[in-house]
This record gives structure tokens, C-alpha cells and sequence, in this order.
């Protein structure tokens, strides 16, 4: 590795930490930004990770971390804050010039946005990313952008459905029709870190990143069935009724509940993440992993 490979994986939590798994398991120098130096920093020191202290927000703490960094990896984790973030990263960046890379976490529909909208809904989150690749675009860095469907991981797919699974064998949500390739998080990972590894190529590009297949809510718990070797079906609700339910009780701060009620649901229910994309198989030369896989991996947790 020659002497500009030195990573930054910013926010080192969910995408970021397993971007740092793959990075470190092919012997890649890597630089990871904490908000605190706790059990997780350690873990990530063990890894052989140079682990930094700082926050995204203030430019001081960006440039020590981008201290002979060559590459860097934003994922900012569902937060007010993102284009903040961003628009400091991208300043401190600009000023030092000294990135081969940078590759910036976004999601898939910003694809379909504007400055003035959709026209349709949209979470804050989802307008927050659309402005941070403006920002990005605009400083004249070697940008990536990877825009990911929504994640297996997410809770509406792990915790909420374990639960209806346990309870009486459905999954329950409000997707109404609408279908979707949801895609595991070591699967956009894979991607960031080919990307980070080798960048020139792809310097520019946006990935789409989805699943294999497109499914409905229905043929998703078809899916569920065939993992968990138990019937498991899908019962659609109302919306309005969800949030009242189980979204509102689940304790989430409002930014992230907005988002998770309008751009996971409403955009499932309007059919916005029927766009399928092989942007993962394509970069890694592997498929995306099905959701039957990933489902029959995490057997005992759905099942309780």
C-alpha cells in the first residue's frame, strides 16, 4: 500500500465499522473517528484501527483526523446534523487537498430529488442527503456517492418483525403493495470498501445499491417462511395506525422516527423503491446476499 492509503471511516458505528472489518482483514491502514473513547474504540484499536476522538461538526477535529489520510469514508449515522457534517468535512477537505477519495454515504431515492422536491414525501433525513452530495459535488473533490435501498438491519425488518413473528407468526407494517430489494449491510460494505481500495475507477460514480430481486411485503415473508422453516405472513396497516401503535412507542427521537415513517414506509407504500440495481454485483464481482439468507443467519433471534 503506497503512502496516501491511510483511510478515514468516519463514524465508525453500523456501515462504517464494517467497512473497517473488511479494510483491516486485507491489511489496510485505517483511521477511525469516535465520539468517545470507550469499549468500542478499544475494540476498534485491537483491530489495529489508529482511533481518533472527535466529532464531524467541528472543523478542528475533522483535520486532525485527516492527517495524512488519503481516502475517506462519511457515514454519518441518521442525525440533524448530517449536511452540517458534510459541509464541514467537505471544506476541510477542499482546503487540504489531499483526498484520492472521498465516499459519502447517501440512499437511493435522492436520485429522484430536486432543489425545489419530489413533489412527494420525503423525510428530513432524505433531504439532508440530497444537500450533502450538492456540497459534495460543489467542493470539486473525487466524490463517491453510494445509495443504498433500505438496510435488512433496519429495525422495521430485525426488531419489529422478531417481535410479530414471536407473537403470532406475521410480519406488520404498513408497505401496502409497494416493493423493494432491501439489502444487507455487509453487501454495501463489500462495495465502500472495493471503492476505497482501488478508487480511481470509480471516482464520480453513484451506486444504486439494492438486493438481488425485487419482492412485495408478501413475497418477503414467503421468504421469512422458507428461512425460519414456520409460516410467516404479511399483514398490511394503515399507516397512520403503525406510528400510533408500535412506531411511536419504540422511544425514538423524532428526526429518526420522521424518517423511518415516511422515507422507509410511506416511500415502500408509494412504490418509490421499485428500481432494481446490480451496482452491488457489478463492483464486488458477488451478488447482494438474498433476504432468505440473511433471515436463516439470524435464525434464533426471529425466533426468539
Amino acid at each position: 500500500m503506497g503512502a496516501r492509503d491511510l483511510v478515514l471511516v468516519a463514524a465508525a458505528g453500523g456501515t462504517g465499522r464494517t467497512v473497517l472489518d473488511h479494510l483491516r482483514a486485507q491489511d489496510v491502514p485505517v483511521r477511525a473517528m469516535v465520539r468517545r473513547d470507550d469499549e468500542r474504540a478499544a475494540e476498534l484499536r485491537a483491530l489495529g484501527a489508529d482511533v481518533v476522538v472527535g466529532d464531524l461538526t467541528r472543523p478542528e477535529n475533522v483535520a486532525a483526523a485527516l492527517e495524512g489520510v488519503g481516502r475517506m469514508y462519511f457515514a454519518m449515522p441518521v442525525s440533524p446534523d448530517h449536511l452540517l457534517a458534510a459541509t464541514v468535512v467537505a471544506t476541510v477537505a477542499r482546503e487540504r487537498g489531499e483526498l484520492d477519495a472521498l465516499v459519502g454515504m447517501s440512499q437511493m431515492a435522492v436520485s429522484e430529488m430536486s432543489a425545489t422536491g419530489t413533489g412527494r414525501a420525503e423525510s428530513h433525513q432524505h433531504r439532508l442527503h440530497w444537500l450533502a452530495e450538492q456540497v459534495f459535488e460543489w467542493s470539486g473533490l473525487p466524490v463517491v456517492h453510494i445509495r443504498p435501498t433500505v438496510f435488512l438491519e433496519n429495525p422495521l425488518f430485525t426488531t419489529f418483525a422478531a417481535r410479530s413473528i414471536q407473537e403470532n407468526g406475521t410480519i406488520t407494517l404498513p408497505f401496502g403493495t409497494g416493493r423493494t430489494a432491501p439489502i444487507a449491510v455487509d453487501d454495501v460494505a463489500r462495495v465502500v470498501t472495493a471503492v476505497l481500495r482501488d478508487p480511481a475507477p470509480h471516482v464520480g460514480h453513484a451506486y444504486e445499491l439494492a438486493g438481488p430481486r425485487m419482492v412485495d411485503m408478501t413475497e418477503i415473508a414467503e421468504d421469512f417462511s422458507r428461512a425460519l422453516e414456520r409460516p410467516v405472513s404479511y399483514v398490511d396497516v394503515p399507516l397512520d395506525r403503525w406510528r400510533a401503535e408500535v412506531l411511536a412507542k419504540a422511544g425514538l427521537p423524532p428526526h429518526i422516527e420522521q424518517h423511518l415513517a415516511t422515507i422507509v414506509i410511506r416511500l415502500h407504500e408509494e412504490n418509490r423503491y421499485d428500481d432494481a440495481s446490480d451496482d452491488v454485483e457489478r463492483v464486488t464481482g458477488v451478488p447482494a446476499q438474498t433476504i432468505e439468507s440473511f433471515v436463516a443467519a439470524r435464525r434464533d433471534f426471529y425466533l426468539g
